[in-house]
């Protein structure tokens, strides 16, 4: 149990810690707020600087393809459309349980508004127990459980398409459609694997997305609470006090202690939530992240839209930023989905409710699993002692 007598003691300095880190972060965003400023006439210089010099940059920075000025008011979506999505959940792998296995549960939802038709709400369920699944990546150093979340990835991806195709019919070719995906559209880990492991994954994410850009559905990745520092990175080239922005000859192995980095821990969302009003968006951005080279042409560009309730980051492929009218349909149905969703797009909420696991799902697999076995001959079928003992505590 949580002490909370012993933990009240803490408070006191927790609470003192977070004032003077508000006053330190206040002053951080007047700071970016002035660069963004000063960038506004030195976008091209500051672009050019980036170009020339970007194999040298050790950070991470995006390239702003609209002017960083830009505030667009997103446009109403049309009352005919539909929304599709898709989440995924787990059961992971247990030594303790009568089987060593794990089970992906991929959610699926195509929401029609305006069509009198029936949405689509349910979930596609796998279980993997061949040993092929279960220890394969070990030999590239990758636990079963990490393997098991990079592989939900690429389902999630697949299912997401067959959603798509199968709403791209002649009868349905002009219903304005928008496929969803809760987080982002880079797939960072992917820096980390083994060329074998990442071959097994990005290849069928990116065959899923070209049958989507066949059918002409835009994809979106949806991202509540962003993190991401790729265009405050940007201002930093504006802030570098050398020459020319060649971290590898002026500040090496100095990545934490540098003169540009003025701005860190400040998020994008912070700077562009004093930028944006209610339903507008910010300038469109081309990321730079290495991960991306292996992306062919299917390049991820992003933004920044004041959602009503946060400062929401929202990435497509190249080519739905590229095609105009298909990008600012996008736009609209997505915040359309945000606001009947009360602050989150409802389809992505409910592909997430649909795919969740919960601790009577879990247990009803097992014991259906317990059944099969004992139906096959198997003999003395039960979980551990250990996990038995803790399921019936006495405290």
């Amino acid at each position: 149990m949580l002490d909370l007598t012993k933990l009240a003691r803490q408070m006191q300095g927790l609470s003192q810690h977070l004032t003077l880190e508000a006053a330190a972060s206040r002053q951080r965003l007047e700071l970016a707020q002035q660069h963004l400023k000063n960038a506004y006439k030195s976008q091209q210089d500051l672009i050019d600087r980036q170009e020339k010099w970007r194999d040298r940059i050790l950070f991470a920075n995006a390239t702003p393809i609209e002017k960083l000025e830009t505030c667009i008011d997103i446009p109403v979506p049309p009352k005919v459309h539909t929304v599709i999505a898709t989440d995924g959940s787990q059961i992971a792998p247990n030594h303790h349980e009568i089987a060593y296995c794990y089970l992906l549960n991929i959610g699926r939802v195509v929401l029609h508004y305006g069509q009198n038709r029936h949405p689509l709400l349910d979930s596609l369920p796998e279980v993997f127990y061949r040993p092929e699944d279960l220890y394969m990546s070990r030999q590239w150093g990758i636990r079963t459980e990490e393997w098991m979340s990079f592989r939900r990835t690429a389902s999630e991806a697949t299912v997401l398409a067959e959603l798509a195709c199968s709403c791209a019919s002649p009868s349905d070719k002009d219903i304005p459609t928008l496929a969803m995906v809760d987080g982002s559209l880079i797939y960072w880990f992917l820096e980390q694997l083994p060329l074998d492991a990442r071959d097994r994954i990005l290849p069928p994410v990116l065959e899923a997305w070209q049958q989507m850009r066949d059918a002409q559905i835009p994809l979106m990745g949806y991202l509540s609470a962003s993190r991401n520092v790729e265009g405050m990175n940007f201002l930093r080239l504006s802030a570098c006090t050398h020459p020319v922005p060649d971290c590898l000859s002026f500040c090496p192995n100095q990545l934490e202690k540098v003169p540009c980095k003025i701005f860190e821990p400040l998020r994008d969302t912070a700077l562009w939530a004093t930028q944006l009003k209610p339903g507008q968006r910010g300038p469109l951005w081309r990321s730079n992240a290495r991960i991306l080279e292996l992306y062919g042409d299917q390049t991820i560009y992003f933004c920044y839209v004041h959602v009503g309730a946060e400062i929401a980051r929202i990435e497509v492929p190249a080519w739905v930023a590229e095609n105009t009218a298909m990008f600012d349909r996008a736009m609209g149905l997505m915040l359309a989905q945000v606001q009947k969703g009360y602050g989150y797009p409802v389809a992505i909420a409910e592909a997430h409710n649909q795919a969740v696991v919960r601790g009577g799902d879990k247990a009803r697999f097992f014991a259906l699993l317990e059944r099969q076995m004992i139906k096959a001959g198997l003999r003395n079928v039960g979980t551990s002692y250990k996990e038995a003992r803790k399921r019936g505590s006495i405290a």
